[in-house]
């Protein structure tokens, strides 16, 4: 019948769609293998040995597209920790049992290849071991069941695996594998008669219509459905067609499904980490030599988020998630907040120059810790990812030491029912940090320190300890700003001291600046001195 002019062009249409399918398909898998050439051997191991069965395939396109062996090495630990039953663990039984599986196969199902190639390797490692096996290592008579034609016959070696359960399969899950070669090289079949060893011997091995002679032989090689099986008696069959039995080997070899999705944002977010640029810091203050006070302070440049306006006002909102785990991948602490700016819209304009600041102080005993920052604008969608270490130090008792030197734009003391509580306050004070470290000479910088392990006199039970504060310019030598606070000025104290002090950039021209805070215990004799930099930026032009 010939075809009309729409359905011509339909068809061309379709065959065009197909080859431009194709093409795209080995340019792809073109790209991978050329990826797959760059990266270091003990990846290309992990990549296709270790997880080859068991790894989605979006998650190794995002693995091959992967810059460095830092990152590759991140996504491997995210990889299994998406699989961990009980991620506040230590140990990580999902990747304990998957490496038992790929030992176990490869000394009980080796065949001239290693284990973990074969079949049965496969299948056991994706699964795990069957609920029940009916092995038949020789082969044997075999009497068919009346599904499949009944009668006897000999077969060759077989097994057949019973699962319970398989997800995304159902219940009753049967696996059939044989062995036509006798050679221990079994492989997965969705043709129940493949284990027939007298299959395509004529007159023998008959089923019993074909010995009644009701039904040929032959008519089982006319089957259509990728079999070669008997009719079964009174015309029944197993009940799968060759779509069921399509279906079902699709779905054994596809890779289990990933149990734990909450964490799959954090593997796929590694690929987007630019869409979002922030930035972060981490301080450290001591509480016990055994716990180390640590706010994490995240800053968001507002021209980077979309807005949405409404009554006159400009709105973004941003999700800020964290993170902190130890090296063994065991989770720490997690942090959710949502983060708004509002603006008149008539004030936008002048307010995308600004930032926006967030905090979260936690509590941690001195370790190396791994944190991930992921901070969304909820408008646009755009996310960004920050994946670190974190290393808490350890405060010794007996050792004159200092928190983090801190920069700040904003110190502040906060009322009695204040203290303790709240982004951004330590103890009794606010201290806003500065994440950029750049003010302009009209500023008065902020400058919070905490000293510890004074030595304590033990007569008048008082420490005895003076501070100098020296700014250097960039590469030079003499102070451009020094200043002493004596012991006498100094807030009252014991072996522990805080500095809460604000410095007058006026005097200052703009450039790169060093600050130093030079501590001296005049008991001990002991001086410490934390540094920290910072810029003075020229005063904004004023508008015409």
């Amino acid at each position: 019948m010939a075809l009309g002019p729409l359905a011509s062009l339909a068809a061309a249409q379709q065959e065009d769609a197909q080859d431009h399918a194709k093409k795209a398909s080995k340019t792809k898998q073109k790209s991978e293998k050329e990826l797959f050439k760059e990266i270091d051997s003990q990846y290309k191991k992990w990549l296709n040995e270790d997880v080859i069965y068991i790894i989605a395939p979006e998650e190794r396109r995002n693995f091959l597209r992967l810059q460095t062996n830092e990152e590759r090495e991140q996504f491997i630990e995210a990889f299994w920790q998406r699989r961990n039953p009980d991620p506040d663990s230590l140990d990580n039984t999902f990747k304990e049992e998957h490496y038992r599986r790929i030992a176990y196969v490869n000394e009980h199902f080796p065949s001239g290849i290693p284990g973990w190639k074969t079949d049965r390797g496969k299948i056991y490692i994706m699964w795990g071991a069957p609920d029940e096996i009916d092995s038949h290592p020789t082969g044997g008579n075999w009497d068919r069941p009346m599904d499949q034609g009944g009668g006897s016959t000999s077969t060759y070696p077989y097994e057949d695996w019973r699962y319970r359960y398989l997800e995304g399969m159902g219940e009753n899950v049967e696996i059939e594998f044989v062995d036509p070669t006798s050679t221990g090289e079994y492989h997965l079949t969705m043709d129940p008669s493949e284990k027939d060893a007298l299959l395509r011997v004529p007159g023998a091995g008959l089923t019993m219509a074909e010995a009644m002679g009701t039904s040929s032989k032959a008519q089982r090689f006319s089957r259509t459905d990728g079999t070669n099986q008997a009719m079964g008696v009174g015309g029944q069959n197993t009940g799968k067609d060759e779509f069921d039995r399509l279906e079902n080997y699709v779905n054994i070899m596809r890779p289990p499904p990933v149990k734990f999705k909450d964490l799959e944002q954090v593997v796929t977010s590694r690929l987007v980490r630019d869409q979002l640029k922030f930035q972060y810091r981490f301080d450290f203050l001591r509480i016990t030599s055994d716990t180390v006070f640590v706010p994490i302070t995240v800053q968001i440049p507002v021209r980077q988020l979309s807005f949405q306006e409404k009554d006159g006002v400009d709105s973004a909102s941003m999700n800020i998630f964290g993170r902190i785990t130890t090296l063994s991948g065991r989770i720490v602490q997690t942090f959710e907040d949502t983060l708004r700016a509002d603006y008149p819209s008539s004030l936008l304009q002048q307010s995308l120059g600004t930032s926006r600041i967030y905090q979260k102080a936690i509590p941690l005993s001195p370790n190396l810790y791994r944190l991930d920052l992921v901070v969304k604008d909820v408008n646009s969608g755009n996310v960004g990812v920050v994946n670190t270490r974190l290393a808490v130090p350890r405060f010794q008792d007996d050792q004159l030491s200092t928190s983090s030197l801190i920069l700040a734009d904003n110190i502040q003391r906060v009322s009695n029912k204040d203290i303790g509580l709240g982004q951004f306050v330590l103890g009794d004070v606010k201290v806003r940090p500065r994440l950029d470290a750049s003010f302009i000479p009209s500023d008065s910088m902020g400058v919070f320190l905490q000293v510890y392990n004074l030595k304590v006199d033990e007569k008048t039970h008082k420490a005895d300890a003076s501070v100098q504060f020296r700014i250097l310019k960039d590469k030079e030598t003499a102070p451009a700003l020094r200043f002493d606070i004596p012991a006498d000025k100094l807030p009252s104290h014991g072996e522990e001291l805080t500095l809460e002090n604000r410095i007058t950039l006026g005097s200052l021209a703009p450039g790169k600046y060093k600050l130093e805070v030079a501590i001296t215990d005049n008991l001990t004799k002991q001086t410490i001195t934390p540094t920290a930099d910072f810029t003075v930026k020229p005063l904004p032009a004023n508008p015409k």
